[in-house]
């Protein structure tokens, strides 16, 4: 019984067996023919298949780049932002510039004197002196008067070269200037104090208050600065004086220098 169901199963089997190698031989009998007949069958009917999977493998490279590009982008965009930051305050430095010109040029009626840019100032250069772009080559001579926006004086010319020029503040230690101050053009004598202030001494009886404006000599009583503070010492006949310039000197960047005399070239003699 065994010997004839095992008979039977190896019969089935290779029957099967037999069958499935004449399809594939029959198939590959047909493929040859198609292939022989029509070359380029295949390609044809394959090539749609083979676009379809280019196009599919683009789109997944285009969707996995982005991810990349994105970054790139956010990069980029930081890149330009700092970069229109920068532009920004050039241009609102350039603004300011336009603005002290113009400022300037209205303050001189008539024009007068040699409009110079300030190429430094502290911490560029030596505290209380600022550096001009204008030298000897355009006019500039020692003891001229440098005047800020709005005709406000600020030092004087203590260095010349060729291309370049240096002015002395008032503030400078070891300055002295003669002035006047109150309404009653009381005469004093302005120290520097350096850092761009400076102080005076009057007599506790003359009444100065701070908000009072200061004067130095030029063409005329040109106000300087005003008081910002009275320190006075009970035991003392005195008080002190801390004087402020009118405008900020270390954030100028152009001053008119005119001739105003010797004056003020002995005044402050004792620091040139």
């Amino acid at each position: 019984m065994k010997k004839t169901f095992l008979a039977k199963r190896n019969s089935l089997l290779s029957s099967a067996e037999a069958l499935w190698g004449i399809v594939a031989l029959a198939c590959a009998i047909v493929i040859l023919l198609i292939r022989l007949a029509f070359p380029n069958f295949f390609w044809h009917v394959f090539t749609p298949i083979f676009r379809s999977a280019d196009a599919l493998s683009t789109k997944t490279h285009s969707f996995l780049s982005s991810f990349n590009n994105a970054a790139a982008l956010t990069s980029k965009n930081e890149q330009l932002t700092n970069e229109n930051a920068t532009l920004a305050i050039e241009n609102q430095t350039l603004s300011k510039k336009l603005e002290d010109i113009s400022a300037l040029s209205k303050s001189q009626t008539p024009p007068t004197g040699i409009l110079a840019g300030v190429v430094a100032r502290p911490p560029e250069s030596p505290y209380d002196t600022l550096v001009l772009s204008s030298g000897s080559q355009n006019g500039v001579a020692l003891g001229q008067e440098a005047f800020g926006i709005g005709g406000v004086p600020v030092g004087v010319v203590s260095s010349v070269l060729h291309d370049f020029s240096r002015i002395t503040l008032f503030s400078a230690p070891n300055t002295d200037t003669s002035g006047w101050i109150g309404k009653n053009n009381l005469p004093i004598t302005i120290f520097g104090s350096g850092g761009g202030t400076m102080k005076a001494s009057v007599s506790r009886s003359a009444n100065i208050s701070a908000g009072d404006t200061v004067f130095v000599p030029g063409p005329g009583m040109l106000p300087i600065g005003s008081v910002v503070r009275v320190d006075s010492d009970p035991s003392s006949p005195s008080v002190t004086l801390r004087i402020q310039f009118a405008t900020n000197p270390f954030s100028i960047s152009w001053v008119t220098l005119r001739d105003v005399g010797s004056t003020l070239l002995t005044a402050t003699s004792t620091f040139l």
